[in-house]
């Protein structure tokens, strides 16, 4: 950092700058480990000694000096786990109807209002990218782009099927129905991230269009962008600005690229935005929200809260730190 080359150069200055401060704990820590480990050996040498008393007060610190440095042994094999690449970034929330028909799509509505009370809770900000409504209040679709600190590392392992059972408003039977809604996470990326050609770029624009002829635009001011190489589709009609429309769905379609590349270079262990979405069938669930017994059960961590009215008001800090603390501990493990 200190080369003339460097710091004449602040991007890579940054750069430099951030790899640092990842380091430094990892090296303090160890450092810490080296002068326990010193301690202790120095200390058991002292068991040689006649002085019984002496010998007495060694055994003591050798158990005291061989729990401190277990300890900081289990914070060094934290730190060296690998980073997320996408630690640090914003998201972007898509959360689709699946198996369950208008059901489903109230419940998307319902996920949008507690992924958006949760933002609100942490201070982050949140805009509408896309949607799709339907006539009785739901949403076929919507795209949610999620701006704060630690967004991703809260947000991450959202990803999959959530399964939502209750009785619909509809039901005039009383009968409890099953449906399906799925999420995905996709962290943002920059445009440096993310090369993409004008002539892989097909741009549709067309006429915005709501439920029951509301928010129909006189001009043609939404915009469906294809990336032809990929087959990728993204559309947009949220703006009445065909300009800012098209900028939202180059935002998604660049977090959408890479999640594409990245699923191809990594398919054995992660097929990504397909895996963590599946089909939305109800028997591919990460999560259940079952009403008529109040509980919220995530099924990859066997957690259970019968707090749903709370948990669906945005108050998901348990469940997003008991995933953290389970996920992550298993990837530690491999």
């Amino acid at each position: 950092m200190a080369t003339p080359e460097i710091a004449a150069n602040q991007n890579r200055y940054r750069e430099i700058a951030k790899e640092q401060a990842e380091l430094r704990p990892i090296v303090e820590t160890f450092a810490q480990w080296q002068r326990v480990d010193e301690q202790l050996r120095d200390t058991k040498a002292l068991l040689d000694e006649n002085d019984t008393d002496m010998v007495e007060l060694a055994k003591s610190e050798i158990h005291q000096l061989e729990e401190k440095r277990e300890e900081l042994d289990k914070q060094l094999r934290a730190l060296l786990i690998p980073k997320d690449p996408n630690e640090g970034k914003n998201v972007f929330l898509e959360i689709r109807a699946g198996t369950g028909g208008e059901e489903a799509s109230l419940f998307v509505a319902d996920l949008f209002r507690m992924y958006s009370r949760f933002a609100e809770r942490q201070g982050w900000q949140t805009e509408i990218i896309s949607s799709h409504e339907t006539g009785l209040g739901g949403y076929k679709e919507i795209i949610l782009l999620v701006k704060g600190k630690a967004a991703y590392h809260h947000l991450r392992f959202e990803s999959g099927v959530h399964r939502v059972q209750r009785i619909p408003e509809t039901e005039s039977q009383g009968r409890i129905h099953t449906s399906a809604v799925t999420v995905a996470v996709l962290p943002e990326v920059d445009e440096v991230e993310v090369a993409i050609k004008e002539e892989d770029l097909r741009i549709d624009v067309f006429r915005s269009s709501g439920p029951g002829g509301q928010s129909v635009n006189t001009t043609d001011s939404a915009v469906r962008v294809t990336h032809l190489p990929t087959g990728i589709v993204v559309s947009c009609q949220d703006e009445k600005s065909q300009h800012k429309n098209k900028a939202k769905a180059m935002k998604v379609l660049r977090a959408r690229i890479l999640d594409h590349e990245q699923a191809k270079q990594q398919q054995s262990i992660t097929e990504q935005r397909r895996s963590q979405v599946g089909s939305g069938d109800r028997s591919e669930r990460v999560r259940t929200y079952n009403f008529p017994q109040n509980r919220v059960t995530d099924h990859r961590v066997n957690l259970t809260s019968h707090r749903l009215e709370q948990i669906l008001d945005g108050d998901l800090q348990e469940v997003t730190a008991t995933l953290n603390q389970g996920l992550l501990k298993e990837v530690a493990e491999t």
